[in-house]
């Protein structure tokens, strides 16, 4: 999962940083918490990279589009966000968002 979200993002010519949140596969938190500390280079908020795991457990594939849902009220014109699920078969797939 994070050599696949530094590929996407660099293939767009952009860099971790120029996000505003991630919003990754929820099924553990260790996980999770794991790939975006590598991704940001520290230790991510709520803010970042929301986790809804305690409040909707593991919800499999659209986990992360629960967590967008939730979790994405705040993005003004111009923010970022980049959406990233992947499969126990190594099927992944990530998406950019965009504020207009």
């Amino acid at each position: 999962m994070i050599d696949h979200i530094q590929d996407h993002i660099a293939s767009e010519g952009k860099s971790v940083s120029d996000f505003k949140r991630l919003w990754l596969h929820q099924a553990n938190i260790n996980m999770n918490m794991f790939a975006t500390k590598k991704l940001l280079d520290h230790e991510p908020s709520q803010d970042e990279a929301p986790i809804i795991l305690d409040q909707y457990a593991n919800t499999a594939g659209a986990g992360c589009m629960i967590a967008f849902n939730t979790h994405s009220q705040d993005f003004i014109s111009g923010d970022i966000g980049l959406i990233c699920s992947f499969g126990a078969s190594y099927s992944i797939g990530s998406f950019m968002v965009e504020k207009i």
